[in-house]
């Protein structure tokens, strides 16, 4: 699918009177997934436009969920940390994918290693180096104590510097969204990286319009006070990402 640039019209919600402060654009990616083939293409579709869009103070936000169900995590992260390195405003916030992966590294629990591999955590630990002979071969146990030497160490130190909540202007970036009604200081680590049904059917406005992933959706959801981004990536092709400057906003996609 070739990239494509467009702009929602809105309808006058709360939303579409959202800013950025002066000077600042944004552009904050989607789930991305283990397609490290759809986030570099995205990638350079975000450099071609933040060029062609003149000077600003340009940050990145990833939205978490980078690893997981795609082919190649370890790029991924690879390639997230040679953004940051680089020197680029870029920061990452820690999707419930990212907390179950580094738990499980961490800690090396043959449980949680098995509710890992339960929800993709298969293809991360297949895209570092390892023969598919042996990942097959290890029980869960010998696979828990494997993860010592197959994760780099600075790819879990770097998974552990994630942030929960961003918040820029109007807008508040999370993972998976925020309990509604309560204030955005106050809210559960938990409920930033793993809430679902009681964000997404939330109707009244929040106290910034909230830019997530986390929840799958066919294209961009836009409704009232929510920005929904995850557009499937591991299975769909699309890698979604929304620009922000002002109280202009756009999406770039694969």
């Amino acid at each position: 699918m070739l990239g494509r640039l467009f702009k929602r019209t809105g309808d006058n919600r709360p939303a579409d009177r959202a800013r950025v402060p002066d000077g600042v654009r944004v552009y904050a990616i989607g789930d991305i997934h283990g397609r490290y083939d759809l986030l570099t293409r995205l990638l350079a579709q975000i450099d071609a436009d933040n060029a062609a869009r003149g000077f600003a103070q340009t940050q990145l936000i990833f939205l978490g969920d980078l690893v997981d169900r795609g082919p190649d995590s370890a790029s991924v992260i690879e390639t997230a940390m040679a953004l940051r390195a680089s020197g680029r405003a870029v920061r990452f916030l820690m999707g419930n994918h990212e907390e179950v992966f580094r738990d499980v590294c961490r800690n090396r629990d043959p449980k949680t290693l098995r509710f890992f591999l339960k929800i993709g955590g298969d293809a991360t630990l297949q895209s570092y180096p390892i023969t598919r002979a042996e990942y097959i071969d290890l029980d869960l146990e010998q696979l828990a104590e494997r993860l010592e030497t197959l994760v780099p160490k600075a790819h879990l130190d770097f998974i552990e510097s994630f942030e929960s909540l961003i918040v820029i202007g109007d807008y508040a970036f999370a993972h998976a969204g925020i309990r509604p009604g309560v204030a955005l200081d106050e809210q559960k680590r938990s409920d930033l990286r793993w809430i679902r049904e009681d964000f997404t059917a939330h109707r009244g406005d929040l106290e910034k319009v909230v830019v997530y992933g986390h929840t799958i959706y066919d294209d961009i959801e836009e409704r009232g006070s929510r920005i929904g981004i995850d557009t499937g990536a591991y299975a769909t092709g699309k890698l979604t990402a929304v620009g922000l400057e002002g109280s202009d906003r756009w999406f770039l996609q694969t």
